[in-house]
C-alpha cells in the first residue's frame, strides 16, 4: 500500500512522533494505523527507557491553584534548559500538577511507598480473603488488591482524569519518546484549605 504524505500527516497530529518516524511506522505496518500507533508507542517506551538512566537536572517549577481551596506545586525535571522552556513539556507539568490536585497521590511511584505500609496493606486484604482458599491463589488475590493500591496512591500508576486509558506515567514516556530526554517527577506538595498535614 502506498503510503501518503495526508496519512503521515494525520498519524504525526494523532501521536507526536516526528515525520520519518511516522512514515517508518507506517511502512512496517502496511499502512494500517493502529498497527503504526502501536508500532510508535512500542519504540517511544524502548527510547524512554534507554534515557531512564539518564540525569534529569534541568527542569521546571509550576503550581495549579483549583478555585482557591487546592493548590500544588511540582518539580518537574528534564536533561537541558532547551526541553525546560518546550510550551509542551510546560504544559505537561501543568498537565500532571491538576491531575495531582484532582487524583490527591500520597506517592510519587510504587517503590517510594515504605515497605511497612505495603505489608500492613497486605496484611489486610489476606484477612478479607475468606474461605479454604490455596496459598498461591491467596497470593495472587494480595498482588491484584495491591496493583490498585499503587493505582490509587501513586501519581505515575494513576490513570490520567483527563484520558483515563493513560496512566500519568504513560504521558511522561510519550514525551520522553517525543523529546529524547528523560524527564522525572522530581517532588510535588498538595495544599488543601482546612487540612492539616498529617492528613
Amino acid at each position: 500500500m502506498a503510503i501518503t504524505a495526508q496519512m503521515v500527516k494525520e498519524l504525526r497530529e494523532k501521536t507526536g512522533a516526528g515525520m520519518m518516524e511516522c512514515k517508518k511506522a507506517l511502512e512496517s505496518s502496511g499502512g494500517d494505523f493502529n498497527k503504526a500507533i502501536e508500532f510508535l508507542r512500542q519504540k517511544g517506551l524502548a527510547t524512554a527507557q534507554k534515557k531512564a538512566s539518564r540525569s534529569a537536572t534541568e527542569g521546571i517549577i509550576t503550581s495549579y491553584i483549583h478555585m482557591d481551596k487546592i493548590g500544588v506545586m511540582l518539580e518537574l525535571n528534564c536533561e537541558t534548559d532547551f526541553v525546560a522552556k518546550n510550551e509542551e513539556f510546560r504544559q505537561l507539568a501543568k498537565d500532571i500538577a491538576m491531575h495531582i490536585a484532582a487524583s490527591n497521590p500520597q506517592y510519587i511511584k510504587s517503590q517510594d511507598v515504605p515497605e511497612e505500609v505495603v505489608e500492613k496493606e497486605k496484611e489486610i486484604y489476606r484477612a478479607q480473603i475468606t474461605g479454604n482458599k490455596p496459598p498461591q491463589v491467596v497470593e495472587k488475590i494480595v498482588e491484584g488488591k495491591l496493583e490498585k493500591f499503587f493505582e490509587e496512591m501513586c501519581l505515575l500508576e494513576q490513570p490520567f482524569i483527563r484520558e483515563p486509558e493513560k496512566k500519568i506515567k504513560d504521558l511522561i514516556t510519550e514525551k520522553v519518546a517525543k523529546f529524547g530526554e528523560n524527564i522525572i517527577v522530581r517532588r510535588f506538595v498538595r495544599f488543601q484549605v482546612g487540612q492539616s498535614q498529617s492528613e
